[in-house]
């Protein structure tokens, strides 16, 4: 891994970045995802707080209209008269028990009004029951002539069994306080549970029950929990509510609970855990209790997982491409500048690198592109430098030869073989009188075609006098080139080469054939030669010299002293360390004034075959004038 990022700078940036800004967003994406849950369970009981508090309104209205109607009806002047008469009136009762029915079924949640004399025997009920057993807790309530309620007990009439809880208060007399008997008025416990019915509380899996100050389950929507201790289904529930255990064990009144009115406590643990909210009634000391199983928040919470988990990964992936595509576009440059630097040829310019942008990448790619050009600017000085000393060196060396001196001298031994009748003498003086004319060709560089090709016919001539009846010389030259003008001095070299290592040393008469035609713009030159030619390894070895720089193909040897294309001078010991010179002198020699006259385009190319021959070309402009 470690070697892996440190081979790649887009790498060690790409782990860098990504570390820097994924490891704070999976952060945030945790942080996130804590306070969203607890935002959801805090959600949840605000909510059902306020559930409770509606059905807590709707439940005192229930009571507090029963007891306005209980005060109502205590003080009905007919009602007073009837319980202190002697005996029962029953058209007194009648009209009594028509206006009680008329209330009771004024409100649905009333089930019976019912009035128990103390003076006579007999009930008057709004209702027909067939059972009717009063609680225990009633009995203390008439014993102890106080107002009380009664927990859930069950009736049965025409319509079945039904559960109510009942309000019994005593009635007095108006005018002595005397007790004439009870009002007894029943709430239905439909209705009740009816008011806790709410699909929003806790999602739909929660539960809201009534249960009374003793801790007893007065209204459910689970009929077979009613008038069953809460601590049955819930042990230590009731303790854990702030008040519970007091009023249930203390009897305290109704009215002092206020100071746990509502609140919320979590309840069980693991998967039974669940938070449960609590609202009392001061009335009567009545709770409803509801409770939200942890199961709801672990679904919410799930959601809020899967949703924090999609944006995360959603966010991660976008910053995965934007970091990859940024880095990738820093450092772009940089694999660029790279692969320019690792892949330079001292033969050739620097390549150029593309500046794009104006920050330190920018900057740094316009100092390589300064040095580049600062590098090719000193290259091609020292080559104009080596030139310029090359052509001092020649025209130091032609400036030492009196070519006055040089032509008379030849032209009198020209005569001279004449009048002795040495005529064979005599073409070979002309000969080199020509070809010596030609070469220095009055200090000038370049020259026509057609010169440059009588200067090898001068040559030819005087070879041929020298090595008779050895090699034959064929001119293949386009008649359109003959006035244009090229660099003096390039066949010669080559015409020789193939004449002394290629053609004189094989059996009997060999071929030198001179090519030059025009193919668009540029010349090209081809010498052929039927010769000896070259291995694969020495042709090899010929290339690589040819391609090798100038500074590296100075030989400290002095084999022959020489004037471009003359042999001035061979003894015994020059031709002997010319054995041992390297045969391809004079093919560097041209290639080398190709590469500075022309540049790479018209460097020699040479291919050659042992026993077949050799082949040497190159091709130049086509100049209409001497530059």
């Amino acid at each position: 891994m470690h070697k892996w990022l440190a081979t790649s700078l887009q790498r060690r940036l790409s782990v860098v970045v990504a570390a820097s800004m994924i490891v704070p967003m999976l952060a945030l994406g945790l942080f996130a995802f804590m306070i969203s849950s607890n935002i959801t369970e805090e959600k949840t009981k605000l909510t059902g707080s306020d559930m409770l508090k509606q059905m807590d309104a709707n439940l005192r209205f229930m009571l507090e209209d029963i007891e306005t109607l209980s005060i109502f009806l205590i003080g009905e002047r007919d009602l007073q008269t009837y319980l202190t008469g002697p005996e029962d009136n029953e058209t007194k009762r009648t009209e009594l028990v028509g206006r009680m029915t008329n209330l009771a079924a004024s409100k649905p949640y009333i089930a019976n009004i019912a009035i128990y004399p103390e003076r006579f025997d007999g009930r008057l009920s709004t209702a027909t029951w067939y059972e009717n057993e009063l609680p225990s807790a009633a009995a203390e309530a008439i014993a102890g002539g106080v107002k009380t309620w009664s927990g859930v007990y069950a009736i049965r009439d025409y319509a079945g069994m039904e559960q109510v809880m009942t309000l019994f208060r005593p009635i007095r007399s108006i005018y002595d306080f005397r007790r004439l008997g009870w009002l007894a008025i029943s709430l239905d416990e439909r209705e009740l549970a009816h008011n806790l019915e709410s699909p929003e509380f806790g999602q739909g899996m929660g539960k809201v029950e009534l249960v009374g100050a003793d801790g007893t389950i007065l209204s459910s929507a689970d009929k077979s929990r009613l008038g069953q201790p809460l601590d049955v289904f819930a042990p230590g529930l009731f303790a854990l509510i702030p008040g519970g255990v007091a009023a249930a064990d203390d009897g305290v009144e109704p009215r002092s609970s206020r100071v746990y009115e509502s609140g919320s406590v979590i309840y069980g643990e693991e998967d039974a855990k669940s938070t449960v909210l609590y609202r009392r009634e001061p009335l009567t000391g009545w709770m409803l209790v509801g409770s939200v199983p942890y199961d709801q928040y672990q679904a919410e919470n799930r959601y809020i997982l899967t949703l924090t988990v999609m944006v995360v990964g959603v966010s991660v992936l976008a910053c995965t491409l934007l970091i990859w595509f940024t880095v990738r576009r820093i450092t772009r440059p940089l694999r660029v500048l790279t692969r320019h630097l690792s892949r330079i040829d001292p033969e050739r310019p620097l390549p150029r690198f593309p500046v794009t942008t104006d920050d330190e990448i920018g900057r740094l790619g316009q100092s390589y592109n300064m040095l580049g050009a600062h590098i090719e600017r000193l290259k091609r000085e020292v080559i104009r430098g080596e030139a310029r000393k090359k052509e001092a060196d020649l025209r130091a060396l032609q400036a030492q030869i009196n070519p006055h001196f040089l032509y008379n001298t030849l032209s009198s031994i020209h005569w001279i073989a004449l009048m002795s009748g040495e005529r064979r003498i005599a073409d070979m003086v002309e000969g080199l009188s020509d070809f010596l004319r030609i070469s220095l060709n009055q200090g000038r560089d370049y020259c026509p075609v057609e010169q440059e090709v009588a200067h090898i016919r001068n040559y030819v001539r005087v070879q041929s006098i020298r090595f008779p009846d050895k090699f034959a010389v064929e001119y293949i030259v386009d008649e359109g080139l003959a006035d244009k003008w090229m660099l003096k001095l390039l066949l010669q070299p080559l015409v020789e080469n193939a004449l002394i290592h290629g053609v004189q040393k094989r059996e009997g008469i060999g071929t030198i054939t001179i090519l030059i035609q025009a193919e668009g713009k540029r010349m090209n030159v081809m010498v052929m030669d039927d010769g000896l030619g070259m291995s694969a390894a020495r042709l090899e070895e010929v290339r690589q010299a040819l391609s090798l720089p100038a500074a590296e193909r100075a030989e400290n040897t002095h084999i022959q002293t020489v004037m471009p294309g003359i042999v001035l001078a061979e003894t015994a010991a020059t031709a002997a360390a010319a054995a041992k010179f390297d045969a391809g002198y004079g093919l560097r020699n041209v290639n080398e004034r190709l590469l500075l006259h022309y540049g790479r385009e018209a460097v020699l190319s040479v291919d050659s075959r042992e026993g077949e021959g050799t082949q040497v070309s190159f091709s130049i402009p086509i100049m209409e004038g001497s530059p």
